[in-house]
């Protein structure tokens, strides 16, 4: 939940209620967003509950087809994926940390960004800048010091998150004139209504961070799937709540039109506060997600060190702390620099967005394939609805990629040439011994313990 509950919905919830043209259309796609999702975290769940192991992904990929997808989906992550995500949740803190406080008082900085026609070339503030580096480093700090730590600073940034969530529901009860049947829409667009189930996904996105700690989780065979099903089954019944409170409050047109819609449902009540306490909880959730994404990124990247000689220093465990020191420390590195080298929110998402839902795809193929391939692995929990539920979750997928490169070719294909570029990295890097199985192993051994 942690993880989910991003700043996501604020951003794109108006531009989702103008792709569905309808009041009803507009909650209905939360609702098929989120049984998407949990789709999705089924397949997940079967396969962190069979191998809980460091990693998720990359142990499944390595399981089912060969350690080369589990590199190329490491390297991804490593290069592409993982510094981005993070880097585009902290420049959502960064965007609303500034209306609180600019110690910069405004002042931009000349810009320049990479040279494709998808970036815009453009001046920053200065304070988005310094406010992005600061939550990546002191958040990237505080896991490094010890995994307690970072729990508890997980823990209490979404509970508290989620109870502002439930705040905004509850302040709109109270809103003037709320009427959420208003039914002024606009035509039904094929087009508006895929970018609409495009935004609601990214929003959900986040339901599979589990399985990379699958490791460190007590009683994994069973808790892992319930994380996964609970958690994102509970953020689709708050997402649905929080949706509908901005209906009531403002009423259909009023959300479609709104460019900040949760500081307009506050404002319908506390018209002087609802903007500062709007932008301190958005930048809490931000934090949140920036938190979790931090903790669950550098176990995969500890994973790939385990297995491959040269990401070798990534592969090392400080038992003081229970932290893979280094990998968070190459993955904040990667983080800060995507901060200056991308600039802004939209840059980040654009720039791992086709990646992302190539894995995904993988990953819940696995399930098939390894059905096939290890039919005597003990899996506590097996998928919900299978195979239905599997292909349809594969199918979502392709659309997404589909319309990723449809609406951005060039930055699809320099994400394809940066996972590409794996290949050969992957083909002439030593090899460590430890194997896939001796990881099970080990973990096995730790969960023992």
């Amino acid at each position: 939940m942690g993880i989910i509950i991003g700043a996501g919905i604020y951003q794109v919830a108006p531009m989702v209620a103008g792709g569905t043209s309808l009041w009803w259309g507009f909650l209905l796609i939360w609702v098929v967003g989120g049984l998407l999702s949990l789709c999705g975290a089924f397949g997940y769940a079967e396969l962190a509950s069979a191998y809980p192991q460091e990693g998720g992904d990359y142990v499944y990929l390595n399981r089912a087809y060969g350690p080369w997808a589990g590199f190329l989906f490491g390297w991804i992550q490593l290069i592409v994926v993982r510094p981005g995500d993070i880097v585009g949740m902290a420049f959502i803190f960064a965007t609303y940390a500034k209306t609180l406080y600019d110690p910069f008082d405004g002042i931009m900085v000349p810009y320049h960004v990479l040279p494709w026609e998808a970036f815009q070339n453009a001046d920053v503030a200065l304070s988005q800048l310094a406010y992005a580096s600061l939550a990546v480093v002191v958040l990237t700090a505080i896991h490094i010091i010890g995994v307690r730590e970072g729990k508890w600073t997980q823990n209490v940034l979404t509970v508290v998150k989620s109870v502002g969530l439930l705040a905004i529901v509850a302040v709109a009860l109270f809103a003037p004139g709320g009427n959420p049947i208003v039914t002024a829409a606009g035509e039904f667009s094929r087009g508006g209504l895929s970018l609409a189930l495009i935004l609601v996904l990214f929003s959900f996105g986040g339901w599979n961070e589990m399985a990379y700690v699958a490791a460190e989780v007590k009683d994994s065979r069973r808790n892992i799937a319930r994380a996964l099903v609970l958690g994102t089954s509970a953020v689709t019944v708050l997402y649905l709540l929080v949706n509908g409170a901005f209906l009531y409050a403002l009423g259909y047109e009023g959300v479609v039109n709104s460019s900040a819609v949760a500081t307009d449902t506050v404002s319908t009540v506390f018209p002087r506060l609802g903007a500062n306490l709007v932008s301190a909880l958005i930048c809490i959730s931000a934090l949140g997600a920036t938190s979790g994404l931090i903790f669950t990124g550098a176990r995969i990247s500890y994973a790939i060190g385990t297995d491959h000689r040269l990401f070798g220093f990534m592969g090392r465990w400080n038992p003081q702390t229970g932290t893979p020191v280094f990998a968070l420390v190459v993955q904040g590195i990667l983080a800060i620099l995507l901060v200056f080298a991308l600039g802004s929110f939209v840059d980040a998402i654009l720039y791992t967005a086709a990646a992302v839902y190539t894995f995904y795809f993988a990953t819940n193929l696995a399930v098939i394939v390894l059905r096939f391939r290890e039919p005597d692995v003990e899996r506590p929990y097996r998928v919900t609805g299978y195979p239905i539920t599997t292909l349809l979750f594969m199918a979502v997928c392709g659309f997404l990629i589909y319309s990723a490169v449809i609406y951005k070719p060039r930055v699809a294909l320099v994400g394809l040439v940066v996972l590409l570029l794996g290949l050969p990295i992957y083909w002439l890097s030593p090899k460590n011994t430890t194997s896939v199985e001796s990881a099970e192993d080990e973990s096995s051994d730790q969960d023992g313990a």
